[in-house]
């Protein structure tokens, strides 16, 4: 309001001036100081106005920009990531963020709903039993699943799926699929041949049938969409929690492993160091009763003649078998054991808020 009071004072100066003016020499000059006083007047109105609006402005929340500001940054090197005990992933590089899931305000280590994977960029290898592996205790877990005991092979560079149709009577299949990714960064499975009981069958939905078929259309089996004869796979939902977010930007066939690429390589990171390792940087990040804020931490392999293998659920006992240290600018480097290499089993933590 301080230039409003200032352009009212001006307008009584200057009217009072445009008044006296008008007695003593003629009103048309009167008249135009009049004038100009009312348009400064508007002027520094205007201003004021303006003034008191821009921080209502700057005021208003992003949603969007609420989440990137809780990211927190990260990089792989050289991991092997258990999605169950039995079934992993090779991750040879990774750069990108974890990002906290609606309802969480940044990520809890202790309950993998609580945050995402989104990655920038990645080279990621799985074998074809892994991947089975995760269709089998997750895609179709559920006991009204249509598909039951799946396995997976590599064969003349195409992925060969087996399977049972749980629904028409446990029928065994077969199909052969190309893979390559879809221009909208998904993992497309171009079905070549398909075989039920050992006969040629003309097409997967063929196979099917109309009731999986509805399933798969209808969303009801997480990750799969069906275009045509051919299946979609959506990294971001067929892989478990923490979910990952990616776009596959290129796949490739390596002896009985599928390599997939996320990303561009442009955005990938520079390694923030040598061997094998998990590294965490900035904002808030939660594992057991400690809140890490500005976080600066690295889980780091205590033997780096092979991968990191890393289980999110035995984390507490990975490190609890190693050590840490603290640096004099408040880094923490966690040394833990490979999972793979523990003495005991125990129990698998279960996700807690």
């Amino acid at each position: 309001m301080l230039f409003v009071n200032e352009a009212k004072t001006g307008d009584a100066k200057i009217v009072e001036g445009a008044l006296d003016i008008g007695l003593k020499k003629n009103w048309r000059l009167a008249a135009a100081f009049l004038l100009m006083g009312i348009l400064a007047g508007a002027w520094c109105l205007m201003l004021a106005l303006v003034s008191a609006a821009v921080p209502r402005v700057g005021a208003q929340s992003n949603p969007r920009e609420s989440v990137s500001n809780a990211a927190v940054q990260t990089q792989m090197q050289n991991v092997k990531y258990h999605f169950t005990e039995s079934a992993t992933v090779y991750i040879k590089m990774l750069s990108g963020e974890l990002l906290p899931n609606e309802g969480s305000e940044f990520p809890v280590f202790d309950n993998k709903e609580s945050f995402r994977l989104r990655i920038g960029y990645a080279e990621i290898d799985i074998a074809a039993g892994d991947l089975a592996s995760v269709f089998n205790s997750y895609v179709f877990a559920r006991a009204s699943s249509p598909l039951k005991g799946v396995s997976m092979s590599i064969e003349n560079g195409h992925l060969t799926i087996k399977g049972k149709l749980h629904d028409v009577g446990t029928i065994p299949f077969e199909t052969e699929s190309a893979l390559s990714p879809t221009e909208d960064g998904k993992l497309l499975l171009r079905t070549g041949k398909v075989k039920a009981l050992h006969v040629p069958v003309k097409g997967i939905m063929n196979l099917f049938g109309v009731e999986i078929a509805d399933l798969i259309q209808n969303g009801k089996l997480p990750g799969i969409e069906s275009r045509g004869d051919d299946l979609v796979l959506d990294p971001s939902l067929v892989f478990p929690a923490p979910h990952m977010e990616g776009r596959v930007t290129a796949t490739r066939i390596e002896g009985n492993t599928i390599v997939l690429t996320f990303g561009d390589k442009d955005r990938a990171t520079k390694a923030r160091q040598a061997g094998n390792y998990m590294s965490f940087r900035g904002n808030r990040l939660r594992f057991g009763k400690l809140t890490m804020t500005d976080v600066d931490m690295t889980l780091i392999d205590m033997d780096p003649s092979d991968p990191f293998d890393f289980f999110l659920d035995r984390y507490k006992d990975q490190i609890a078998a190693g050590y840490s240290k603290i640096s004099s600018n408040s880094a923490l480097r966690i040394f833990a054991k490979d999972f793979n290499k523990m003495k005991k089993p125990g129990v698998a933590t279960k996700g807690t808020n």
